[in-house]
């Protein structure tokens, strides 16, 4: 008998779909707290959350026979993932089921602005007829920029041409195609706040979009826009939009999420140009029971069959496999990481080539690895093995692979191509002594590098007093230069280097290596 713990609440859609399975045996005991959950959960093979329920290190540990954790939502800031992976706990979320919902509370947002219906409301209320007063815009024939084009901005951007607006968006790791197919323009974020009347956030919460929204931006901004955010609080820097909005620099703005949770103390509540709701994204009958039915749903397929959908951190693979394979799925990872790194635009088309030994393995691991390095870090969902492919297509992203027995100078070599636009990035990598990760090249330029800590990648005039002046930039900012390669070709006048150092430079040293006159090109990358 399968035992299941639902420990916060479920739609009842979802508690007759496990009913009805034979085999499956379910206690819902909600509001427990973390002593209480670490006194029962060594019971059940399985537990069903929504976001309530904390599941730390200690709840993991007690839970000596749990196979599973499912998310009912897409949220699992809750799970201690990296140690549910290491107990072997499979962690499953439901990321596309109640897409539709927030998105529809972007366009009730859109339409409230639009429209002042809160003020309306109270107007009415309060017995006065203020109709010059609350006068309105039309959304026919306006802009909507979506920031983040995923699965719930796509949907608002089909809503939106429905209202006969004009709709651009941008999103970096989206492909231009997957833009066309919707009829949508892609363009850059500076254009999308500059031509936004209104701008609807829809992209996950990660460092680089932690306030992606901030004083700078909104200076860009139409002083007649509007801003929604139904996505993350912490995308807007709520200082900057106060002050935007009292100020009359931006005409009005609707939050679902704030930076802290319920807003008590926040100034935003004192501005009559605010619309606010507490957190209703997901907040429809509709979506309650589409997350709790397919939860339900994905636990009980993996439960009895092995298949882990939307699962967050399964290899698939067979330990045998996994132990042949470990080394390149690694190398692989990196140099994905390595390639993210020094793309300038969203990645079309993944080449992976495998060389020498390397070809007796299997190729589509370490693909997968491959697309693990390229997209980790860059969405709201962890990128694992698992779902790694199925992101890749969600972003446009398509996958060749070739293997040859054939050597290139090293007794294995992995190969990763990149093409984006017009342009492509080739990189190289081997494994020393069949263990240490090394990369090996980056297009035309061979130069062994090891692949670890912060990376800056220079491309330079090949004269004499480039190395020097970059490296008096770092010396003068106390940065030191842990290992240092630099490469040239023969066909060109310019040389690569790639420097080693003791902690990453913030935008300001990145500039001043930028503004030196032989440097083309610099990038950073963390590993």
């Amino acid at each position: 008998m399968i035992k299941i713990l639902i420990s916060d609440k479920l739609a009842q859609a979802g508690i007759d779909y496990l009913t009805a399975q034979s085999g499956v045996d379910i206690h819902i005991k909600t509001g427990l707290d973390e002593t209480r959950l670490c006194h029962i959960i060594a019971d059940y093979d399985a537990l069903l959350i929504r976001s309530d329920t904390q599941v730390t290190a200690t709840v993991l540990k007690a839970a000596k026979n749990l196979k599973l954790i499912g998310r009912a939502g897409i949220g699992v800031d809750n799970v201690d993932i990296p140690l549910a992976t290491e107990l072997g706990i499979i962690v499953m979320n439901t990321p596309d089921a109640n897409a539709t919902t927030t998105a529809e509370l972007a366009i009730a947002h859109l339409m409230s602005l639009s429209r002042h219906l809160p003020s309306a409301d109270r107007s009415v209320r309060e017995g006065k007829w203020e109709r010059s007063k609350l006068m309105g815009t039309e959304v026919a024939n306006k802009t909507l920029a979506i920031l983040g084009f995923g699965t719930i901005g796509r949907i608002v951007s089909q809503r939106g041409i429905g209202l006969k607006m004009q709709v651009i968006a941008y999103d970096p790791f989206v492909a231009p195609e997957i833009f066309a197919e919707l009829g949508v323009e892609a363009v850059s974020l500076d254009d999308l706040l500059h031509r936004a009347d209104y701008l609807t956030l829809h992209c996950p919460l990660i460092d680089k979009t932690r306030h992606i929204i901030n004083a700078p931006q909104l200076a860009l901004m139409k002083k007649e826009a509007m801003i929604i955010n139904c996505a993350r609080g912490g995308l807007i820097d709520e200082d900057a939009l106060y002050d935007a909005l009292k100020e009359g620099r931006l005409a009005g703005a609707a939050l679902d999420v704030y930076e802290i949770e319920p807003p008590i103390d926040s100034p935003l509540l004192e501005l009559s140009n605010m619309v606010f709701t507490p957190h209703l994204g997901a907040s429809t009958s509709e979506a309650q029971v589409a997350v709790s039915v397919e939860i339900a749903r994905q636990a009980v397929t993996f439960l009895k069959t092995g298949e882990a959908i939307n699962a967050l951190n399964l290899p698939r693979l067979s330990a045998k496999e996994l132990k042949k394979s470990q080394e390149y799925m690694n190398l692989a990872s990196i140099l994905g990481n390595v390639l993210a790194g020094l793309i300038s635009q969203p990645l079309e088309h993944l080449e992976v080539a495998l060389f020498g030994k390397a070809a007796d393995v299997s190729i589509r691991p370490v693909s997968v690895s491959a697309l693990v390095g390229l997209l980790s870090g860059q969405l709201a969902t962890p990128v694992n093995r698992v779902n790694a492919e199925n992101i890749a297509k969600r972003q446009g992203i398509t996958l060749t692979e070739s293997v040859t027995h054939e050597s290139h100078d090293y007794i294995s070599l992995i190969q990763l191509t990149g093409h984006f636009g017009k342009q492509a990035v080739t990189l190289s990598g081997a494994l020393l002594g069949g263990k240490q990760p090394r990369l090996v090249s980056i297009n035309h330029y061979e130069i062994e590098v090891v692949p670890e800590g912060t990376l800056l990648v220079t491309r330079h005039d090949d004269r004499p007093g480039v190395i020097s002046a970059i490296s008096t930039v770092l010396g003068d900012a106390n940065i030191n230069i842990t290992r240092m390669q630099v490469s040239n070709a023969d066909e060109q006048q310019q040389a690569m280097a790639v420097i080693s150092i003791s902690a990453p430079l913030n935008g300001d040293l990145i500039q001043q290596l930028g503004d030196i006159a032989a440097v083309h090109q610099i990038r950073q990358i963390n590993l």
